[in-house]
């Protein structure tokens, strides 16, 4: 059974064929709508922005997203420039809303296909966004490759996979190049073209690859390496164990990730999970990856991650023909 808020857009979500169980109208304050619903069950929730009142202001969403399961809210978005804008759109997906359309189509369509991340993360990456004003900027050198870091932060959290799995997939479109510090796990993988070596070398190898466009680095425990990155993606595996285990060690470390480039990998939770996450240790998270599959030779998730990262060649025809579906700008 389904709730419907509605407001100026009120005829429009009525002449949906399905079933309600409880439905508002009106313009209502964002506590008056958790407080209705918190504690209430529902399949789907259809809400007419209209029906917020200051919905302009993103934090009021915000509060909406903290409160209420997100993966069932489906957003019908008026046509002011303001959340018809890229930066507001970006600015729903950064809080957990990823269900938002413009008509009665997108409202069919995302009732029966709810997005994830990676369906609008295409969306996500174009621009930074208000709340994320103190998360880390990406910057992409103008000469060079790119060289981009690994750091595990609880032990053990698949640097050296991930690595491995985003060279893979880069290789298609980019001259990738592969090197681990101080370790040699890369023997097994068994691919010849991952190279491992040591502080005393990686200068002479990073320069000896200067036309490479993307150079990946699992850093391990060289702070060299560490140096040389412009960018450097620290990994959190969420579970209890890692995270108890983490913390009786070194209880301050998370503050030290504070305004960088944190990722939760092998990860198990729902964006309602990170959203929890980000609030108990103040961080702001980056990405959420999943546990993958190295076997296989393309997955949709870690080509969202590296669109976010901002390597711009993973956009699909199929990502177009979503956006006119749901009466969204054309990325």
């Amino acid at each position: 059974m389904n709730v419907i808020i509605t407001n100026r857009y009120k005829s429009m979500i009525q002449n949906l064929d399905i079933d309600i169980i409880k439905e508002m109208n009106g313009e209502f304050e964002v506590d008056e709508i958790i407080s209705s619903f918190k504690n209430f069950f529902f399949q789907r929730m259809i809400l007419d922005i209209t029906a917020i009142k200051n919905y302009n202001d993103i934090k009021n969403l915000q509060k909406l997203s903290i409160s209420l399961d997100m993966d069932k809210l489906i957003l019908l978005l008026d046509n002011t420039p303001e959340s018809s804008s890229r930066e507001y759109q970006s600015n729903l997906i950064s809080i957990g809303i990823y269900n938002f359309t413009r008509n009665v189509e997108g409202i069919k369509y995302l009732y029966n296909n709810p997005n994830s991340y990676r369906d609008v993360a295409h969306i996500h990456q174009i621009a930074p966004t208000n709340l994320e004003a103190e998360a880390p900027s990406i910057t992409v050198p103008n000469l060079g490759p790119r060289i981009i870091g690994v750091k595990n932060v609880t032990a053990q959290s698949g640097a050296t996979t991930l690595i491995y799995m985003m060279k893979k997939q880069l290789q298609k479109n980019y001259r990738v190049i592969a090197l681990e510090v101080n370790k040699r796990d890369f023997t097994f993988f068994k691919d010849r073209e991952l190279i491992s070596t040591n502080d005393s070398a990686i200068n002479t190898l990073i320069s000896k690859h200067h036309d490479a466009e993307a150079i990946l680095i699992d850093i391990n425990d060289s702070t060299i390496a560490e140096s040389l990155c412009h960018d450097i993606v620290y990994l959190i595996e969420p579970s209890v164990i890692k995270l108890n285990k983490f913390m009786l060690v070194n209880s301050k470390k998370l503050d030290k990730l504070k305004n960088k480039m944190v990722i939760l990998n092998q990860s198990m939770l729902s964006s309602k999970d990170v959203l929890d996450f980000e609030y108990e240790s103040k961080l702001k998270i980056f990405f959420n990856m999943p546990p993958l599959d190295e076997r296989q030779t393309d997955i949709q998730v870690l080509n969202s991650f590296l669109t976010r990262l901002g390597f711009d060649r993973q956009k699909t025809e199929e990502m177009e023909k979503k956006n006119r579906i749901l009466g969204l700008f054309n990325i």
